[in-house]
């Protein structure tokens, strides 16, 4: 009977004292902060941040709080200072996704694997504009190589379609030979010297400046070739308003297109974000283009009049080809996106 009471009794404590240590790790882990692998997980997004903003509406935080809710999960902004901490930034997981420009999302991709998932759209409702050669009728230029010893109309230094576009379509094709340091920007300027009897590549501020300026370069009969976009003769000589300079369309031709130059891509790092979330953050950018609220972010803090998906060739293909023929074009962008 003695024996009985005594495994009785030790029964009971044991089932008291295992109830409470359920009850114990319950409220443990009740009040324990959940670890790295169960936090809620938080979307970041690397965007530039202004200690003011003029335009309270311009604000990047407008645009996480909109994607929070499309998302339906936490969306933050990742400050950054340039185009290089953001590209750092997703290199590191730092940020999950990443507005850059054309150069340094082309950087972003030869570097690290970034990959774009959508664009924004420039002011002729395309990700893209064309780079074009413009030459006069009658000129007798046909082909890039009858440009060998013209005179060239450029739009500025290193300007996408006014040089690295035609000049790197040109290496690539085996017209221009590199001369100078391969691993140098400045023999780009060698190259276009060697190629050409004289080359007019003008600061901004001058009358022979930009794609206006590089077509009335043109007209004024300075240059044989102007390099340029497709669509310059009708933005700037195709209105009512046309300066003195212009000259009918007819006068003109377009030798072969180099290639499309890349709006703004959006960009992610595959390595850090998976497939799914991609997905998900690509459509929640798209539906920025369906509201009344949406189109307002796009046009007050993104600076345009839509988004479209894409993809890492499609958007910047052409251009990297040109780009990688570029002498020194690696170096060269990532000292520029560093300022």
């Amino acid at each position: 009977m003695k024996n009985k009471i005594i495994v009785t009794i030790t029964a009971i404590t044991l089932i008291l004292f295992l109830v409470n240590n359920k009850s114990n790790n319950e409220i443990n882990q009740a009040i324990e902060p959940k670890t790295k692998t169960e936090k809620e997980e938080v979307i970041n997004i690397a965007f530039e941040i202004k200690d003011d903003y003029m335009n309270p509406d311009a604000n990047p935080e407008i645009l996480a709080k909109y994607l929070e809710q499309a998302l339906d999960m936490p969306v933050e902004i990742y400050p950054i200072t340039n185009h290089s901490t953001a590209i750092e930034a997703l290199h590191y997981g730092h940020a999950h996704l990443a507005f850059l420009d054309g150069g340094a999302g082309w950087l972003g991709w030869k570097k690290h694997g970034f990959e774009v998932i959508a664009a924004d759209l420039k002011s002729n409702g395309q990700s893209y504009y064309t780079a074009q050669a413009i030459v006069k009728k009658n000129s007798g230029i046909k082909t890039y190589a009858d440009l060998k010893g013209k005179i060239s109309c450029h739009t500025g230094w290193l300007k996408s379609a006014g040089m690295i576009m035609p000049i790197g379509t040109m290496i690539g094709q085996g017209v221009i030979d590199v001369i100078g340091d391969e691993n140098d920007i400045e023999s780009l300027r060698y190259t276009i010297e060697a190629f050409f009897d004289n080359a007019i590549i003008p600061d901004s501020s001058d009358i022979y400046g930009g794609y206006s300026g590089a077509l009335r370069c043109l007209s004024d009969g300075i240059g044989d070739v102007a390099f340029v976009k497709s669509t310059t003769w009708d933005d700037y000589c195709g209105k009512g308003d046309a300066p003195d300079w212009c000259m009918p369309k007819n006068n003109f031709e377009q030798l072969e297109a180099f290639g499309n130059v890349p709006s703004h891509p959006i960009v992610i790092n595959p390595e850090k974000t998976d497939k799914r979330m991609t997905k998900m953050l690509t459509r929640a950018l798209l539906s920025l283009n369906n509201s009344e609220e949406g189109l307002k972010i796009l046009n007050d803090i993104l600076e345009t009049d839509g988004i479209v998906a894409t993809n890492t060739k499609d958007h910047l293909g052409e251009y990297s080809l040109a780009m990688d023929n570029i002498p020194g074009m690696v170096a060269y962008t990532t000292s520029k996106i560093e300022k």
